[in-house]
C-alpha cells in the first residue's frame, strides 16, 4: 500500500479533517457543535476554522452539514491511516496500553513520513485495522456486518468487532474496555440486563457490567 503524496497542511487542518472523517465513519451528521465537542474547542473557533477550510477547498457546507471534498478526504485518510497505524505499532510492537497508544498516536500522526509509514506497514505485516477494529484507510478491509451490543438479549453470544472512535475520546473508557477484555475478536455472552441500561456480560472468564452509553456504541457480531 503506497501512501498518497499530497500537499503539506497545517496540523490544525489535519485535526479538523480527521474529526470530520471519524464522525462520518460513526454515521452521524457532521455539524459544528459535534466538531467542537470532539476537539474540545469553542464553537466560534470551529466556525472560523470551517470558514478557512471552505476557502481552501477542503470542505463544503450544505444546510449546516459539513462534508469533506476530495482534497479534504485525501488529507483525512492520510492522517487517520497514520494514527491507526501508529496505534497498532505502539500496542503490538512496544506494548503500550490502548489509552497510551491513542494519546501518542495523536502526536505521531502529524510527523510520520511516507517512508516511515511504509516501513511500519512492513514491520507489522500490513495490518488492516487499528487495535480497536477500525479500518486503516488505504487497505481493502471490509468490516463485518455488526450491531450495537445493546441490541442483544439475555443468553445471546457475541464477538466484539469494533470500538468506534467516539468511545476512544471518552475519559477512562479505553482503559475499562481493555481491562475487561472487550477487545475485537473476543467473544462473550449477555447474562443479564440490569437497571439504568446496564448490560452484564461474561467474557474471557470475567463478569463485566457495561453502561448504556458504551453498549449503544460497541459493535458486535451476534452468534
Amino acid at each position: 500500500m503506497a501512501p498518497n503524496k499530497q500537499r503539506e497542511w497545517h496540523p490544525a487542518f489535519e485535526e479538523y479533517c480527521e474529526a470530520i472523517f471519524e464522525l462520518r465513519e460513526d454515521d452521524v451528521d457532521v455539524i459544528q457543535a459535534r466538531i467542537a465537542d470532539r476537539l474540545s474547542v469553542s464553537r466560534p473557533a470551529v466556525s472560523e476554522m470551517i470558514r478557512r477550510m471552505d476557502g481552501e477547498g477542503l470542505v463544503e457546507i450544505t444546510g449546516g452539514v459539513i462534508r469533506l471534498l476530495p482534497d479534504g478526504l485525501a488529507l483525512a485518510e492520510t492522517v487517520v491511516r497514520r494514527h491507526r497505524l501508529a496505534e497498532r505499532f505502539l500496542t503490538d510492537m512496544l506494548g503500550l496500553s490502548w489509552a497510551e497508544a491513542h494519546d501518542e498516536a495523536g502526536r505521531w500522526e502529524h510527523v510520520i513520513s511516507p517512508t516511515v509509514e511504509l516501513a511500519m506497514m512492513r514491520a507489522l505485516g500490513d495490518p488492516t485495522t487499528c487495535p480497536h477494529g477500525n479500518p486503516i484507510p488505504g487497505t481493502d478491509y471490509q468490516p463485518p456486518s455488526s450491531i450495537t451490543l445493546d441490541k442483544l438479549s439475555v443468553g445471546q453470544s457475541f464477538t466484539v468487532s469494533r470500538i468506534p472512535e467516539e468511545l476512544e475520546f471518552t475519559p477512562g473508557l479505553l482503559e475499562f474496555l481493555e481491562s475487561s477484555s472487550l477487545l475485537p475478536g473476543h467473544s462473550g455472552t449477555v447474562t443479564a440486563l440490569a437497571p439504568k441500561g446496564i448490560t452484564v456480560v461474561e467474557i474471557d472468564g470475567q463478569t463485566v457490567e457495561i453502561d448504556q452509553f458504551a453498549t449503544q456504541r460497541i459493535l458486535v457480531t451476534a452468534a
